[in-house]
This record gives structure tokens, C-alpha cells and sequence, in this order.
């Protein structure tokens, strides 16, 4: 029998947290081990509490979000961390890609994407809706000048794939080719777009026309 999924749901609003909590628990699948209120306080509680996924609020008085996934990713905490925002500006998400993130949706997400989402994360899958990747794309950059290199069809195939939240085990199964290929194809993918990680690559594809 597949063990729960265990959440910790970080929001300075009572009432957020109260609604999201009760969504998980009417779920099967899903445990809320506790709750924060800013971002010192999720560090804390995740450091006491070792979730597999931290649905993570962006601003909040008292510790933001962003520090809070900074903190986090020093400490080589193994929760993965969904940012689950309201704020639709490229200011507020990017950082949070930037600090190590794995997923970024917004509030207003249907509860079965949500539930889909926090699957994903918990098995270490980018997760990047649309919604979020349309307010992004305009200011994801990379220290490297993007080069205008065309995607192979193959790496298109492989970026399509990691779009929709595709491990590289899937991938690779779904392809025929090799975990090891995958990954070749992801770096080549990389430094085409001109990006670092699963999630930039698939917002610049986002705003370049690549995807969507």
C-alpha cells in the first residue's frame, strides 16, 4: 500500500490554511503534518516535521517565501517546495525558481490540478502551470546569453515531456532511449534556451513559442 503524501502548508492566512488543509484531508492520498505562518516559521516546522511538500505562500509579514526556499535548499531539506501564489508579477515567482522551487501555481488552480501538482513535486517533477509560466517567461534569464540554436525534434519531444511534469524515467521509457540520453538531451536543450533547470527551460519554450 503506497504511503500518504505529507504536506506542510505555509500561509500567513488562517483561513487559506484552514481551506487548503481541508481540501488534502478529504483527499485520500494525503497527510497535513502542520502548518506555518511565514517563511522563519516554515523552516522550522519542516526541519521538526520532514514533509515530502511544502506549499509554499510567496509574501508574507514576519519571513517571505522566497528566503524561506533559500533556507531550505542550504540545508538540503528533502521536502520539495510548491509555490502556491496569488501575485501574478514576474518579481515575486522568478526568485522562487532562482532559490529552488520545484513547482508554481497559483491560488486559483482547480483542486485536482493542485492534487496533481503536489504528486509531482513529491516525486521531484517540475511542476509549472501556464498560468504562472505566461507571467514568467518575460524575466527569465540566464548569466549565459541565450543562443538561437534551434531545438532538435528529439528535444522538443523531450522538453514537451518535461512540461507536462514528466520524470526523466518517463521520459526515457516513453522515448526508448536511455535515463543517461535523457539527460544529454536536457543539457543540449539547456544551452540552447540559454537556462539552467527543468522550470526555466520550460517557461522560456513558454514565451518563445516553443510550447503552448
Amino acid at each position: 500500500m503506497t504511503r500518504d503524501i505529507t504536506l506542510l502548508i505555509v500561509d500567513d492566512h488562517p483561513v487559506v490554511r484552514d481551506g487548503l488543509r481541508g481540501m488534502f484531508a478529504s483527499a485520500p492520498g494525503f497527510t497535513v503534518l502542520g502548518e506555518a505562518s511565514d517563511g522563519v516559521e516554515a523552516v522550522e516546522r519542516a526541519a521538526a516535521l520532514d514533509p515530502d511538500v511544502i506549499l509554499m505562500d510567496l509574501r508574507m509579514p514576519g519571513g517571505g517565501g522566497v528566503d524561506a526556499i533559500r533556507e531550505l535548499t542550504r540545508r538540503a531539506a528533502r521536502a520539495k517546495v510548491l509555490v502556491l501564489t496569488t501575485y501574478d508579477t514576474d518579481s515575486d515567482t522568478l526568485p522562487a525558481i532562482e532559490a529552488g522551487a520545484t513547482g508554481y501555481l497559483l491560488k486559483d488552480a482547480p483542486r485536482d490540478e493542485l492534487f496533481t501538482a503536489v504528486r509531482a513535486a513529491a516525486e521531484g517533477r517540475t511542476v509549472l502551470s501556464p498560468a504562472v509560466a505566461s507571467r514568467l517567461v518575460s524575466a527569465v534569464r540566464s548569466p549565459r546569453a541565450p543562443a538561437n540554436e534551434p531545438l532538435s525534434a528529439r528535444e522538443r519531444e523531450v522538453l514537451t515531456l518535461v512540461a507536462r511534469g514528466t520524470s526523466n524515467r518517463e521520459i526515457a521509457r516513453e522515448l526508448f532511449i536511455s535515463e543517461a540520453t535523457v539527460k544529454t538531451h536536457l543539457t543540449h536543450l539547456y544551452a540552447k534556451l540559454g537556462v539552467n533547470d527543468r522550470a526555466a527551460a520550460v517557461a522560456t519554450a513558454y514565451q518563445r513559442g516553443i510550447l503552448g
